[in-house]
């Protein structure tokens, strides 16, 4: 059994990222027993790691007892991140990527690119040459045919194009076998203070029974848990920055981050808005005077104390903003081990 990682004296709540995600999830750090019998005699379950980013599905799937067999990103900085946290090298371009050489698994996990549905990157969908991207990752799939997968993006797939995007995606994944859902979630249920919609779709080879989207909210830590107490002064804006925004907008709360949006107009909030890869380098700012720091992004995320940062802070920001709440995955892979075979005899008893 691993050993819990000790908590840290600048933040306890982080530090005992572990307990955290076990509570969130209500599962042993061992395994996944106890699980649903569509899983029996899989201990443990192995799992890809497609889009992978830094890991955030990797770690909410270690805590749960899971193995990581396969992983592959584009990105040079979030393979080297990935690989320096978890000690697997992630191969890179998909698109590059053979079936045959992803090894067999049980579970496949992607973020798969979502700038092309997202606001901030004009929602350009499969127009975008990175939208293409899912084609890919279905033929990963189709060849493999794990026995289920968990995807997610941006909450903007849902409307992209009046839903037709949407459906196109469920329809070739159906079409491949699959019994699939999908829903959106929210990041602010599962404990961290982030709002952070996303959806999630799941799919499983054989008809189940008993699978339920999380839906018991977690309370979030507040704000001042995840802020550093001492932030290195190159995190704080400019006095004309600072001044500007201040003389456009009074908090009600301390602390609160502030937010942009894309036509200028300011916010605050006691918990952030959804971290963004792209976004302006002021988009978010700790009572309207200085950015968030790259741990706290990352304890935004759900990551945690023991997560090496081995990028420089551009990077790491980028790697943030692009990755899974960690505890809003871990609730939905719970669900996912939990699930019962169905019992299509009986069904038919019923149906006659």
């Amino acid at each position: 059994m691993r050993k819990p990682i000790p908590a840290t004296e600048e933040n306890e709540l982080f530090g005992k990222f572990d307990a955290v995600v076990r509570a969130v999830v209500k599962a042993p750090a061992a395994g996944p027993e106890g699980g649903g019998d569509y899983w029996a005699g899989k201990r443990p379950l192995k799992f890809v790691d497609m889009f992978c980013g830094i890991g955030g599905f990797h770690a909410a799937a270690h805590a749960l007892g899971m193995k990581c067999v396969f992983a592959c990103d584009i990105d040079e900085d979030a393979r080297t991140a990935y690989e320096a946290n978890y000690g697997i090298k992630p191969s890179s371009d998909i698109t590059q990527i053979e079936a045959k050489d992803v090894p067999d698994h049980d579970i496949l996990f992607a973020g798969f690119p979502c700038q092309p549905f997202s606001i901030i990157g004009d929602m350009k969908g499969f127009s975008d040459a990175r939208g293409t991207l899912f084609f890919e990752l279905a033929r990963i799939i189709e060849a493999k045919k794990p026995a289920a997968f968990v995807l997610e993006n941006v909450r903007q797939l849902a409307s992209h194009n009046g839903g037709k995007t949407l459906r196109r995606i469920l329809e070739i994944l159906r079409g491949m076998g699959y019994s699939v859902q999908h829903k959106i979630l929210n990041a602010l249920n599962f404990g961290v203070p982030q709002k952070r919609e996303r959806i999630l779709i799941v799919g499983f080879r054989e008809e189940v029974s008993g699978f339920a989207w999380p839906d018991k909210k977690i309370a979030m830590p507040p704000l001042a848990k995840v802020l550093e107490k001492n932030p290195d002064e190159r995190h704080f804006v400019s006095e004309r920055i600072r001044r500007s925004r201040h003389a456009v907008h009074t908090a009600k709360v301390t602390p609160s981050i502030w937010h942009e949006n894309k036509g200028g107009n300011i916010a605050s909030h006691p918990f952030s808005c959804a971290l963004r890869a792209g976004a302006s380098y002021n988009y978010l700012l700790v009572d309207g005077e200085r950015r968030l720091t790259v741990r706290e992004m990352l304890r935004l995320q759900g990551f945690p104390e023991s997560f090496k940062v081995v990028c420089n802070d551009s990077q790491t920001r980028k790697q943030a903003g692009n990755a899974v709440p960690v505890p809003m995955v871990g609730a939905v892979l719970e669900k996912v081990l939990h699930v019962q075979r169905a019992n299509k005899t009986q069904g038919e008893c019923h149906a006659a």
